[in-house]
């Protein structure tokens, strides 16, 4: 009897011994250690400074891990919350609504009407402009010593992109890669879904009701059109956002119309009764549709703009 208890008890603490390693290799494998985390951030803190290069050319020396960061656009606004930077966002623009963090940091005015003397009492070591900003503007805060980079991504990737140029400037590229990896996902899925369209729909996008304006070619809102297998009817304009004669829009017939909620005077109803809208295939069959705001906002939540384009044109596909 002694024999067989011994033998239980060895049996016992052999799987007991079984069973912590092959957690312990589980958990290293799928989670770093608080360790691993450490040596991580010590790695990461030897990246700088750091010689960076913007979308416009301009070159900037980060001598050490920005910790106070203004953003000049809602969509920069997104991705530095997104990257978990809340605590080093110290202004923002009168347009910067989402999250509802936001809404709580300093304003700074906004890309075109910039209050120079309320970022600099700010203090920051970073400043995010959206486009190439104002000369006089960079040149100011470059002069006080301030990192000034710009970007303006016109597409999902050129979105991607800049999310992991800000978070390696920021000493982020875990999350940073946690967000792309899941935008890419997202997008994918949708282009999935649509692949097999045997006849694409006739998209028209409303940039401005009077006088009417399109998205054109080269736009955010075409390549969410393409992407969720629609067809834009002013995909031929000789810009990104041109102005569309009615004829035209008469003349070209689209299935589904698309316009952003900005006016709250914009209604289904108010773009029926238009005049000449009577004869569009979209007014006929109901296909108008007005969309949140954040179609055209180029930041993380881009891919569920991309998705609310694609539910709008092919509804039946995603029931």
């Amino acid at each position: 009897m002694k024999k067989l208890i011994k033998k239980l008890l060895i049996i016992s603490l052999t799987l007991i011994m079984t069973l912590a390693t092959v957690v312990g290799c589980t958990s290293k494998g799928s989670e770093p250690s608080i360790e691993d985390n450490t040596q991580l951030s010590e790695k990461n803190n030897d990246i700088y400074p750091m010689e960076v290069e913007d979308q416009f050319g301009n070159k900037a020396t980060i001598e050490k891990q920005p910790t106070r960061i203004i953003s000049l656009a809602p969509s920069h606004t997104e991705i530095l919350f997104s990257l978990g930077l809340n605590d080093e966002i110290v202004g923002v623009t009168t347009y910067c609504n989402y999250p509802e963090e936001a809404t709580k940091k300093e304003r700074v005015g906004d890309a075109f009407n910039v209050n120079i003397e309320k970022i600099l009492e700010l203090e920051p070591d970073l400043v995010i402009q959206y486009g190439p900003g104002k000369e006089e503007v960079n040149k100011r805060l470059t002069d006080s010593g301030i990192v000034v980079l710009c970007y303006q991504p016109e597409s999902i990737d050129d979105v991607i992109n800049v999310i992991e140029e800000i978070g390696k400037i920021t000493n982020h590229m875990i999350q940073a890669k946690a967000v792309t990896v899941d935008m890419m996902s997202k997008r994918d899925y949708i282009v999935n879904k649509v692949s097999n369209i045997d006849k694409k729909a006739k998209v028209f996008f409303e940039v401005w009701s009077e006088p009417l304006q399109a998205a054109g070619p080269g736009s955010f809102i075409d390549e969410l059109i393409t992407l969720a297998g629609g067809e834009n009817i002013a995909k031929d304009a000789e810009g990104a956002y041109v102005q569309f004669d009615l004829e035209q829009l008469i003349e070209r017939d689209p299935d589904v119309y698309l316009m952003s909620e900005d006016l709250e005077t914009k209604t289904i109803e108010s773009v029926k009764s238009r005049p000449g809208y009577s004869e569009l295939s979209a007014v006929k069959n109901d296909r108008i549709y007005i969309l949140d705001p954040l179609i055209t906002i180029p930041g993380p939540r881009i891919v569920d703009g991309l998705e609310m384009v694609a539910k709008s044109i092919y509804p039946e596909l995603f029931k």
